[in-house]
């Protein structure tokens, strides 16, 4: 999910128009079927357009999936710059940093299907998340005025903290997660939830 700061490269309107149409085909296919059965020429057969359309637009098929996780990191990022407290402008530095651990959790393992299908089967795994999260940490460290040593180095570990259990458990298989969801004896998102909000609540002394 490399999605930096600020806006998206302007497109052409024909193009602009091609890519939500796909994106829209994709999430219906993902919904009705499943990850595993969309496909590049499924996806132009049920959006009504060229194979070479959809191949120019994504290269792959995990380019499909990729696009549909920038496509969500941009509205997250919209909703943390710019919506309603505590997860955007105008709650306590403290607040919103609870709300981001807590927002950011849920966002990353409501969408675990897609992010597993997102990487390539011979490449990295797409490290894109804490692009945005440490600096907007770090910036609400800063606010928050705690008397720290390092808030640099504290942002660098907390985004650690915060996005590494989820990419931990995308990278289970299916039966895995669930087998450690029920070990845990509740919904892992909560739990995960939970925990950041005890963490950061220790750390400003609450």
């Amino acid at each position: 999910m490399d999605v930096p700061f600020g806006k998206p490269p302007v497109e052409r309107a024909d193009a602009a128009r091609n890519r939500e149409a796909l994106l829209c085909t994709a999430r219906a296919m993902i919904a009705e079927l499943g990850t595993e059965k969309v496909t590049m020429d499924g996806l132009a057969e049920r959006a009504g357009l060229g194979k070479g359309t959809v191949f120019r637009r994504f290269g792959t098929r995990a380019g499909i999936f990729r696009a549909l996780l920038d496509a969500e990191e941009q509205r997250f990022q919209a909703a943390v710059l710019s919506g309603a407290p505590p997860l955007g402008p105008g709650a306590d530095p403290v607040d919103r940093l609870i709300a981001y651990g807590r927002e950011r959790t849920h966002f990353l393992l409501a969408r675990q299907d897609i992010a597993r299908a997102a990487v390539e089967r011979k490449g990295p795994v797409p490290a894109g998340g804490p692009v945005f999260t440490q600096p907007h940490i770090g910036m609400l460290l800063k606010q928050a005025r705690l008397g720290l040593p390092d808030p640099e180095t504290l942002a660098f570990q907390l985004t650690s903290a915060l996005e590494g259990p989820p990419l931990v458990f995308l990278s289970m298989d299916r039966s895995t997660a669930e087998q450690r969801a029920e070990r845990c004896q509740g919904d892992l998102g909560a739990l995960l939830a939970d925990s950041w909000q005890t963490l950061i609540e220790r750390l400003a002394g609450r």
